[in-house]
């Protein structure tokens, strides 16, 4: 038996910010905005966001913990369309990379986790 993975819970250190983000985002990726720190898609997986306590650490790029969340694209256009959709939005939004054939877009939220967004060719594994 497979479990789906049904949910992911954000901790933000400025909660407002981050639901501005991905208020922003989401929608682009097909979610639907429940609550105001609730979005879920088509396949049942729901994000929050929540406020983190005071005094603990920021997101860090190698620490442990979840590093990033990706998302699979259905073709490069969409990840174009997604880039531009948030610097139009105005966040600051890194450029797309070419990696191995594959348009992989990175934007951290407010807090530094970062969310991918990338189209494989047909025979790229998504997490080679």
């Amino acid at each position: 038996m497979t479990l789906p993975l049904d949910h992911l819970v954000i901790m933000a250190r400025d909660a407002a910010a981050s639901r501005a983000f991905y208020g922003d985002l989401l929608p682009l990726l097909g979610f639907v905005k429940r609550r105001d720190d609730i979005w879920v898609n088509d396949a049942g997986l729901h994000l929050q966001v929540l406020v983190a306590e005071p005094g603990t650490r920021d997101y860090e790029r190698r620490g442990p913990g979840l590093n990033h969340l990706g998302f699979g694209a259905p073709d490069a256009a969409f990840v174009e369309d997604v880039r531009a959709a948030m610097l139009a939005r105005g966040h600051d939004i890194q450029p797309i990379q070419h990696l191995g054939g594959a348009h992989a877009l990175f934007m951290p939220d407010p807090d530094g986790l970062r969310v991918e967004v990338t189209w494989y060719p047909p025979g790229k594994s998504v997490v080679d």
